[in-house]
């Protein structure tokens, strides 16, 4: 069974940190460009990050940059997505996916594929 499952969320006060984990069975992540995606009630889906299938090109939402950092670890067919400097606006439901193009449009139009059922992230205090 071909799925994607992210862990890793939960409730932290405004200027923490979380790292959110996605891992895909039924499938291998080699040759595959990766993405995190969120969505916050009311509001659309987002690009948050997205990274080629080697790491070597990654893609950041302005809303973002420079506070998450997003990796792969292709051996454990694995994407990461550190969060750092936890903002109210952060929180939203957390998704995974293929992405279905080069990173940068990817991102920008939501162009997935398989996608995880998502984590809760919830920045509060």
């Amino acid at each position: 069974q071909v799925q994607l499952v992210e862990s890793g969320g939960g409730l932290v006060q405004p200027g923490g940190s979380l790292k959110l984990s996605c891992a895909a069975s039924g499938f291998t992540l080699d040759y595959r460009a990766m993405g995190w995606f969120r969505q916050a009630p009311g509001k659309e889906r987002e690009g948050v990050s997205c990274i080629s299938a080697f790491g070597s090109s990654t893609y950041y939402a302005d809303s973002v940059n420079g506070r998450f950092t997003i990796s792969r670890d292709n051996a454990k067919n694995e994407v990461y997505l550190q969060m750092n400097s936890l903002k109210p606006e952060d929180t939203a439901v957390y998704y995974c996916a293929v992405i279905l193009s080069n990173v940068h449009a990817a991102c920008l139009r939501g162009e997935t594929g398989v996608q995880g059922l998502g984590t809760q992230v919830t920045v509060s205090s």
